[in-house]
């Protein structure tokens, strides 16, 4: 199982700081959101940085990840999710767990409980929080070409989620994480939580 971290985001909202050098407990949101993937039993793991990429590099503990850098992440998640699905097409991973860096309430055991589903047969899994389909998203290996052709703009795979809804199995994590996202100053109190 292969861990995707999305860490590519300026942050325009926040000022223009990447979200992966935001700190929770003193530590880069990259470095926590590898270190969850890992725990939870992720495997290679790829990390796809956009903005602020060189300063995250020097800034950060990225070893034993493949880190790509997506030049045109100002367009949205979609080409940092097409970035990452092409580079792990080049190791033998049978799928591919994708976890966004702004989200620091979603723990080990959320990624645990999605590779336990793609265990029991589930091809593309999605973590659920009241019922309610959020992040991280498991797809099997043949789901990736599909994927990275509807992946676009802001909305990732949420094109390539809608048409495949029947195939969709949620996984309830409510009980051990939250979805919230830091996307506003607002939102940074996430971070001491």
């Amino acid at each position: 199982m292969a861990g995707l971290l999305l860490a590519a985001g300026g942050g325009r909202r926040l000022g223009g700081r990447p979200k992966a050098l935001l700190t929770m407990g003193g530590q880069p949101l990259v470095e926590r959101a590898a270190e969850v993937l890992r725990a939870g039993g992720c495997g290679p793991l790829h990390i796809v940085l956009g903005a602020g990429a060189q300063e995250v590099r020097e800034r950060t503990r990225l070893d034993r990840c493949r880190v790509i850098v997506n030049p045109d992440w100002a367009e949205g998640m979609g080409g940092s999710l097409r970035a990452g699905l092409a580079s792990l097409a080049a190791t033998d991973a049978e799928a591919a767990l994708v976890m966004l860096v702004d989200q620091p309430r979603i723990g080990p055991e959320a990624v645990a409980r999605l590779i336990a589903a793609y265990g029991r047969g589930a091809a593309l899994a999605a973590a659920a929080y009241d019922g309610e389909r959020g992040h991280p998203v498991l797809f099997a290996r043949r789901h990736w070409p599909e994927v990275a052709a509807r992946a676009s703009g802001d909305r990732g795979a949420r094109d390539f989620l809608r048409a495949h809804a029947g195939e969709l199995t949620l996984v309830e994590c409510g009980d051990v994480a939250a979805p919230d996202d830091v996307d506003t100053p607002e939102d940074l109190g996430l971070l001491e939580a």
